[in-house]
């Protein structure tokens, strides 16, 4: 089901799950929860892109490096970062909170959510209830599931969880079976991410390849490959509701004027 990169990734998480775990144990996580404030309605955020006057939904994303890349950027205001991103028209921001690989953590997602009015997605490899109780108590709207690395059980589990707070799941599929895992989870947004696992290489023809099976009742998010407007014209043209740009946006001078010209870029798409 798992690639070994993820596999190697999810290791790392668990392991410093653990600390985390031992820091701040379940009991007070959940007071934690009870007072952290109301989520924002991410699924309304993002549904609608398809026909927004404005273009597509873009998820901007606050990350550092990534395990294909390396270092991408060096973000000392995170959420400087994520203002600039709400400047530009974004309809969410992604906060990296995994640190071994990527460079994040649950103090960048502390910034942003204080410095933001947008819906904030905690993206990391999400592999137990205690990483969820964690995502709503520091403030998260959204949360990311990744299919491959998560059996039926929880894969349904998580979202009812998430949901159960107030919170929506952004269910991240590669392959046609992974979409019907999503999609029969119950999934309502429904993300497909053109990197391959065990390659790391990215495609992003793969997002029209699949966007047949994706059902039109869903929030549909393209995620990885936006180098270009060209990118984001292409997956408006597949049926995009959203994308989800990290890399493209971090490296920009101006962040704010590349949103604002990847969602134009969407409208020649229509």
């Amino acid at each position: 089901m798992t690639s070994s990169v993820l596999e190697s990734i999810v290791e790392g998480v668990r392991e410093d799950l653990a600390e985390r775990r031992a820091a701040v144990p379940d009991a007070a996580l959940r007071g934690l929860v009870e007072q952290a404030p109301a989520p924002r309605d991410a699924l309304a955020a993002l549904a609608g892109g398809r026909t927004d006057p404005a273009g597509v939904r873009v998820i901007s994303e606050v990350k550092r490096r990534s395990p294909s890349k390396g270092v991408l950027a060096d973000v000392d205001a995170p959420a400087d970062l994520a203002a600039a991103y709400e400047d530009g028209g974004a309809s969410a921001v992604s906060v990296l909170t995994e640190g071994r690989r990527f460079g994040g953590s649950l103090a960048d997602l502390d910034a942003v959510r204080e410095r933001v009015t947008l819906p904030v997605l905690r993206k990391d490899f999400m592999v137990t209830e205690y990483q969820i109780l964690e995502a709503r108590a520091h403030g998260a709207d959204l949360i990311l599931l990744i299919v491959a690395s998560l059996d039926d059980a929880e894969l349904r589990g998580f979202r009812e969880l998430a949901e159960s707070l107030g919170m929506h799941a952004l269910v991240e599929a590669h392959t046609p079976e992974e979409i019907a895992r999503g999609v029969a989870s119950g999934a309502r947004i429904l993300g497909v991410n053109v990197r391959n696992l065990k390659t790391l290489d990215v495609d992003p023809a793969r997002y029209a390849a699949l966007a047949g099976d994706l059902p039109e009742d869903v929030v549909r998010v393209a995620e990885s490959g936006v180098e270009s407007e060209e990118q984001v014209r292409q997956y408006a043209a597949a049926g995009a509701d959203a994308v989800l740009v990290g890399e493209a946006l971090v490296k920009h001078g101006t962040p704010a004027d590349a949103l604002r010209a990847f969602r134009a870029a969407s409208l020649s798409a229509r």
